[in-house]
């Protein structure tokens, strides 16, 4: 008996092949597109990742058919992401949307560079704008040119799941905390993985079959039940590393461990200039608010970090305190409140602090420096300070779409806990706070209480005096000594919200209270209209505590501005001596913020921008080369590596060790144009194939000369060697110019006769190392 009849398997198309490799590579990068979506406020980064996605197919497909080399279609590469890029990564700089332009092509080159750092520090989610495309768009289309360039032409074709393993990896660690979805993309990209390996696998394997002669007799029905049950497992198995690795909660990326692209020891605590606002600028309109809702503040700064002289904003070392990010078109909100727009025009106002009205969720600026604001801008969510780096000037108008928190009861505070916080540790903190504080907060238990105290025993034992003239005598400033000299008499205490401030943010450090200072503007209870004018009078300093679940509330320790001393002479000064460690108190003018800028400068700093504007274009061009230049790197090593060779066979040795070299020459060159390597014949019949091949006859008359320069009696003289090269070089153009320019270029950068040039395995008769040494034989 006999069984059923089997029957050879044939191979597939090739067509059939390359569609499903280009599938394969289209499903494995289109997990990692996906990754980006937490990242993104709107779906345009899916038109960007898929289109940048279909670009790279392309090119790979482009390179394979036309059997281009890696120069070739790294060219092409380049091309098509400056090309698209304009309309798929900087649509807001392109002409339409669609057509490139100057601006969108400076932007996409030094994106190239810059963008991965911008999108690592900046807050997340994005719009379409700033070039945060740029990282999607420009790692997708290497992926996928890289990716299915090896499996359309690489034996092993496994090596193509690298690069799309690595765009994933990349995707999640330039992300946000919150991933896309972590339990599909992990199924999706192993299925993927796992049944393109198989499917190509089997593939060569009925190949190898079919040219064997072999049979196969295994039932179709059953390989497809053993492929499925495979790739279950293999879904399973992806879905449960995927929930493995996936943290319960946020997830550690890039962007917690980056450093903040801004350094805030370059600017100035505007604490300092309390008393110099006050002062100079009681009546100035600094800036006005529409949309103020009731009851709430605007914040200039919110200060966490006291080092004995000053009260500032923390710099580093100091968590989520210390983090100013970039800001996107949207700001996920940091708090539950009320939600509100307001807008904000800048009168008098300078520096770089940005007055704000709760949390941001999102900001837009108008007017000429729109754009320069926007870049310029950082934000911090933890505190709610912005900081424009450029500066404000009179005149700039943005809106703010906000969130203000909800202001718990007093009931809710009396039960709550501190909240769990690090604040940067208070540093020189004056001797015996500790005693005051806890003198102050009396039998207070709860955290409220306590800090209730604290407030309230300052703002009624205390006297308000800004120190102006006809006022009580109060020294500005708020280092250890002036806080020291203020506790030292409770019952003549002397200052305003400065002083005062500060000095319940360090009592409350002294209870173990996280507490942090605010300056900021509010209007009078009794001010009435929609619109709020910021001015020096209304210039205030406050304290806020943090509190579990309810997070950080207002306390105000600053004494009524009618609670002055009976005696406004002058208040008698303390006799105790300075402590020996503590830092030197303060000049008696505080430092002032970077001074105004005059309005007649105007076309002094329009001149100055335009020259960093083309510093910094020469620049992204500079590192554009460069890159390029690195990218090139290997194929200049080739084309360095066959000169060497060629002046190597031309000018060493003997001269029939030249002559060879000149055939070897030929040989090589040939090799690298396509045609078959020598099959161990004599070099006349090499070159009778090489002329057939690339229709040069020619290299046949240099056979013959080669072979009497080795063979003849004697050494060829020097005259008739180069005379014989002068023959090779024609020939060999002869030969390139037998060939299209493509594969021209190609066998300029092949690497087929650096591996293994000619003549490296030659066996020189007669056991000599040499042509030369052959023809000293007796």
């Amino acid at each position: 008996m006999t069984g059923p009849r089997a029957t050879p398997v044939a191979s597939p198309r090739l067509p059939v092949r390359a569609a499903v490799d280009l599938a394969a590579v289209a499903v494995l990068i289109g997990v990692s597109i996906v990754g980006f979506g937490p990242a993104f406020e709107t779906s345009f980064f899916v038109v960007t990742g898929f289109g940048a996605l279909l670009i790279g197919l392309g090119v790979a497909v482009a390179g394979a058919r036309l059997r281009w080399g890696l120069l070739p279609v790294a060219a092409l590469t380049v091309a098509a992401y400056f090309l698209f890029g304009a309309a798929l990564a900087v649509p807001a700089t392109a002409l339409g949307g669609v057509v490139p332009t100057l601006d969108s092509l400076v932007t996409l080159a030094g994106g190239v560079v810059f963008s991965w750092k911008q999108f690592v520090t900046a807050v997340a989610p994005f719009e379409a704008s700033d070039a945060f495309l740029v990282v999607p768009y420009l790692s997708v289309l290497l992926t996928s040119v890289i990716s299915a360039s090896v499996a359309l032409r690489a034996r092993a074709y496994g090596w193509a799941l690298l690069p799309a393993g690595v765009l994933l990896v990349l995707a999640i660690a330039f992300g946000t905390t919150q991933p896309a979805a972590p339990l599909v993309q992990g199924a999706v990209f192993t299925v993927a993985a796992i049944g393109w390996t198989a499917y190509r696998r089997a593939l060569a394997t009925r190949q190898q079959s079919a040219e064997a002669g072999s049979i196969v007799t295994q039932k179709p029905a059953r390989r497809l039940m053993a492929g499925a049950v495979v790739l279950i497992l293999a879904a399973g198995l992806g879905a449960g590393v995927s929930a493995a690795a996936a943290p319960s909660g946020p997830r550690y990326v890039v962007r917690d461990a980056i450093l903040p692209p801004i350094d805030l020891r370059d600017y100035v605590s505007p604490l300092q200039s309390f008393r110099a606002y006050v002062r100079d600028k009681a009546d100035d309109t600094l800036f006005t608010v529409e949309g103020l809702p009731e009851g709430a503040r605007v914040r200039l700064a919110t200060l966490d970090a006291y080092d004995g002289v000053v009260y500032n904003v923390a710099s580093e070392g100091a968590g989520a305190s210390a983090s100013f990010q970039r800001l996107g078109d949207r700001v996920p909100a940091a708090v539950d409140g009320e939600q509100a727009t307001v807008e904000v025009e800048v009168g008098a106002l300078r520096g770089v602090w940005l007055p704000g009205v709760g949390y941001l969720t999102g900001i837009r600026y108008d007017g000429d420096r729109a754009d320069d604001l926007r870049r310029s801008t950082f934000y911090n969510r933890a505190t709610g300070v912005g900081v424009v780096t450029s500066g404000l000037r009179e005149g700039d108008r943005y809106t703010l779409d906000v969130v203000v928190p909800r202001t718990p009861t007093r009931g809710e505070l009396e039960e709550a806990a501190v909240a769990p916080l690090q604040l940067p540790p208070q540093k020189n903190v004056p001797e015996g706070a500790a005693s005051v504080a806890g003198s102050m907060a009396g039998g207070a238990s709860s955290p409220f209480e306590q800090a209730a105290a604290l407030a309230t025993a300052l703002s009624t034992k205390g006297f308000f005096s800004h120190g102006l003239e006809g006022e009580a005598v109060s020294r500005a400033g708020h280092g250890s000594e002036r806080v020291q000299a203020l506790l030292a008499t409770p019952e003549r205490m002397v200052g305003d919200d400065e002083q005062y401030a500060v000095t319940m943010a360090l009592l409350a450090g002294q209870l173990g209270l996280p507490a942090r200072v605010v300056m900021g503007f509010y209007p009078d209870e009794d001010a009435a209209g929609s619109t709020f004018t910021a001015t020096g009078d209304n210039l205030h300093a406050w304290v806020e505590i943090a509190f579990d679940e309810h997070g950080w509330v207002v306390f105000d320790p600053t004494p009524p501005e009618d609670q002055i001393p009976t005696d406004q002479q002058t208040v008698p000064q303390t006799q105790l001596q300075p402590q020996t460690l503590q830092p030197p108190p303060p000049a008696q003018d505080p430092v002032n913020l970077p001074p105004d800028v005059p309005e007649d400068e105007g076309a002094d700093d329009e001149d100055d921008e335009g020259a960093f504007a083309w510093l910094g274009v020469l620049g992204l061009i500079a590192a554009a080369v460069g890159l390029l230049l690195v990218l090139a790197a290997p194929f200049l090593a080739v084309l360095l590596l066959k000169l060497l060779r060629y002046r190597r066979r031309r000018g060493r040795g003997a001269p029939s060790e030249r002559a060879q070299g000149a055939w070897d020459e030929i040989v090589d060159t040939a090799r690298d144009l396509g045609a078959k390597p020598p099959t161990g014949g004599t070099r006349r019949e090499d070159a009778r194939e090489v002329a057939e091949a690339l229709t040069a006859p020619g290299v046949v008359v240099v056979a013959e000369r080669a072979d009497a320069g080795i063979f003849g009696p004697g050494e060829p003289a020097d005259e008739d060697v180069e005379a014989l090269w002068r023959d090779v070089d024609e020939v060999i153009g002869g030969l390139r110019r037998s060939v299209g320019f493509w594969r021209r270029l190609r066998s300029r950068l092949s690497l087929r006769s650096l591996l293994s040039p000619a003549g490296a395995h030659r066996r020189t008769p007669r056991g000599g190392t040499s042509p030369a040494a052959v023809k000293e034989q007796p």
